[in-house]
């Protein structure tokens, strides 16, 4: 069993924690039915807290461990301490009030990730977004938002970015396309202030930047915007994220990972350089 490390992340210790629960369950030929019913649960709830999607009773994963035949020991110890690591909130909690429930899962993974590989064909990537970008995205997605939610949100997505900007958190390798760059949002003076943005955080160890040209043509990237993270911990998968307007989708399989995985890397490959990258942003400031 690979531990957590401090900061993990609530949604990363529930993940693995539940990954755990499945070896067990697979390794002694339980049913998921069986095991539901042993902790007067549904067969769909054992899913649900297999893939880590539901928080954890600690008296239901004491029910199950037994169940498993780890009646006592370090490992049912450790696995229960899990239980109530997994269970404290995130610094995001407190943003609940223009959080929706969908993003939450997104939030926790971002924290606990080594590596994000993201593509944004329409936006800059909000983690690499100034504030004056973001409040005119919002303000425009968003017409009948008050003043004060706007600048909540903006405050959320700002305190976001501290993950790279502090050095503790993950590395975030974009591939921007093209057009985001060219788009208007907001006027002049906030695109000006967002492409100074971009060549500030281009500059830190922990952050890759490439642009997908206009001149290259049709792309890699047809399906649109997507993420993939990847964990530090050796039992976590890479999961790819796709966001939708009232929801998202969180793809774990292997074969979907391995797709996605390939087109990033042809993105990757097919954009510009890093040093290119940074030349044309400094180009489209200087031609504004």
């Amino acid at each position: 069993m690979t531990a957590v490390q401090p900061g993990g992340g609530s949604m990363v210790r529930r993940i693995l924690l539940g990954s755990q629960l499945r070896r067990l369950r697979e390794g002694c030929a339980i049913s998921r039915e069986d095991a539901g019913y042993a902790i007067r649960a549904s067969e769909s709830k054992i899913s649900r807290m297999e893939l880590g999607r539901v928080s954890f009773k600690e008296r239901d994963v004491a029910d199950l461990l037994s169940l498993y035949g780890l009646a006592g020991g370090p490992e049912r110890e450790t696995l229960l301490a899990l239980v109530r690591e997994a269970n404290k909130s995130g610094w995001w909690h407190s943003y609940n009030d223009v959080l929706p429930n969908w993003f939450q899962t997104y939030m926790g993974l971002e924290e606990a990730a080594a590596l994000i590989r993201t593509y944004e064909v329409q936006f800059v990537p909000g983690l690499l977004q100034c504030d004056e970008y973001s409040r005119a995205i919002f303000a425009q997605n968003r017409p009948a938002l008050a003043d004060d939610e706007i600048e909540r949100r903006v405050a959320l997505r700002t305190r976001r970015q501290k993950l790279l900007t502090e050095g503790r958190g993950p590395k975030l390798w974009a591939v921007i396309d093209e057009a985001a760059l060219r788009r208007p949002v907001g006027g002049p003076e906030v695109m000006r202030a967002q492409l100074e943005h971009l060549v500030e955080l281009a500059q830190f160890p922990s952050v890759v930047l490439q642009v997908m040209p206009f001149r290259f043509g049709a792309h890699a990237g047809e399906s649109g915007a997507f993420s993939v993270l990847r964990f530090p911990e050796q039992d976590l998968p890479d999961v790819v994220y796709l966001e939708q307007l009232t929801s998202a989708l969180y793809l774990d399989k292997r074969d979907d990972v391995d797709e996605y995985l390939q087109v990033m890397e042809r993105l990757c490959v097919d954009s510009l350089t890093p040093q290119q990258t940074l030349e044309l942003l400094q180009g489209i400031l200087k031609n504004q």
